[in-house]
């Protein structure tokens, strides 16, 4: 039998709804994993004694040895429901402190500041080192201020650019995975402007090509559907409402070229014969096809798009089908029916407001080529409801959910597992 896998939480803001989600999650999630959380222990202090709490808690010597590389301080954290004579443990793991000056008397539970902020980036920073060290199997971040973030002094956009950085990762995007819609962000934290001033075909046909590897990686799913949304209303209505379309057709021919096998391929196969995913490209398509040599990204599982260059000669290979420009009014409905597997926006807004409206409680923050997992739940801080203990904790066990399941070692493929009958 493999062992559990091991989980790495990351605690957050430690003013914010992080600390309860973990403190009330925990009981769960150690059914499926063994659990270390890196954060500010003052975070949870700041909850005793509140009302409304369904478990209580107690710190411990701790029962494993801390990773030597951290610095800090370690706990044994013991969850245990409120009110129960008997203290029966319902939950445990190892506790790192790398912050442990921070104190209770420098936070203010609803609240935002320079402490916290530091709290949280340097919980993060320890967290990932020790996912990248393999002394835990993934990583799950909860949310961060990043207004705090930057009063402590670190300049970074939010989660998904620092573990970039901290990885050297080339290339990574920001995915939404839910059990009804799966969405890519082409850009995320930036502004309306500057999207539009910066979209280029080179950049969107690499989205479209990493992501499509990405999820064949995550699902197995060699004919992936991949929807591209439009930019403008009505995907331009043949340059009616702007002419960024014909760049995004484009790009979409670029990144099935990222797909086709030209090792197979007869001499000028692609100047002179259509393309095999699309319906009659124009012949400036065509010549793109036979001339563009796009990057091999790196893969989840080290598998790379080899995974494509499977079957004879005489049977096809398949490939992922990519679908647009299409209307963002209509695509994600469409997709959430099952008519795509993977949505493409190229904007921030543009993938969130569906996402979060359809899916609220379950759609998961999985990073894309990053060398270890990572996934965190779809929502902030929530200052407004720290220490009420009125938070739900579904997106978050989404959240560890869907890192277990990529583990490898537990609770089946990338979609969540179903009720016993």
């Amino acid at each position: 039998m493999s062992r559990r896998p091991h989980i790495v939480i990351s605690l957050g803001d430690p003013c914010g709804i992080g600390p309860e989600l973990l403190l009330g999650s925990l009981p769960a999630i150690q059914v499926w994993a063994d659990v270390t959380v890196v954060g500010c222990k003052a975070g949870v202090e700041l909850l005793q004694g509140l009302p409304g709490a369904l478990v209580t808690w107690r710190w411990t010597e701790p029962s494993t040895q801390r990773p030597r590389p951290v610095s800090g301080q370690a706990h044994g954290l013991q969850v245990v429901s409120a009110g129960d004579p008997s203290g029966q443990v319902l939950g445990e793991a190892l506790w790192l402190d790398p912050t442990p000056e921070i104190g209770t008397d420098q936070l203010k539970l609803g609240e935002g500041s320079a402490a916290s902020g530091r709290a949280t980036v340097e919980a993060i920073r320890v967290a990932a080192l020790m996912t990248m060290r393999g002394e835990a199997d993934a990583l799950v971040t909860l949310p961060m201020a990043k207004s705090a973030a930057h009063l402590a002094g670190y300049d970074i956009p939010g989660h998904t650019e620092f573990l970039q950085d901290l990885a050297g990762a080339p290339i990574t995007r920001m995915a939404f995975v839910s059990p009804r819609l799966n969405v890519v962000l082409h850009t995320v934290h930036q502004s309306l402007r500057s999207v539009v001033e910066t979209l280029n075909t080179d950049a969107v046909a690499e989205t479209l090509a990493f992501s499509a590897d990405q999820f064949i990686q995550l699902t197995g799913k060699l004919d992936l559907r991949v929807a591209l949304c439009a930019l403008n209303p009505h995907a331009g209505e043949n340059g009616a409402f702007g002419e960024e379309e014909l760049l995004l057709d484009d790009a979409i021919v670029q990144a099935e070229a990222a797909f086709l096998d030209f090792s197979r391929a007869p001499e000028g196969a692609f100047s002179t014969s259509p393309s095999p995913f699309r319906a009659d490209p124009s012949p400036t398509k065509q010549r793109a096809i036979a001339h563009e040599s796009l990057p091999h990204y790196p893969s989840v599982g080290q598998r790379g798009l080899e995974v494509l260059s499977t079957g004879s000669p005489s049977e096809p290979r398949r490939a992922p089908l990519f679908f647009g420009p299409l209307p963002s009014d209509s695509v994600f409905q469409r997709a959430s029916r099952g008519e795509f597997d993977l949505v493409v926006a190229l904007y921030h807004d543009q993938g969130l407001i569906p996402i979060k409206l359809l899916e609220p409680d379950r759609a998961v923050n999985l990073t894309l080529g990053l060398p270890f997992i990572r996934t965190s739940p779809d929502h902030g801080t929530a200052f407004d409801k720290a220490g009420q203990w009125i938070a739900h904790s579904q997106n978050f066990l989404e959240a560890v959910s869907l890192a277990v399941r990529l583990t490898g070692r537990g609770l089946g493929s990338l979609q969540p597992p179903q009720p016993q009958a």
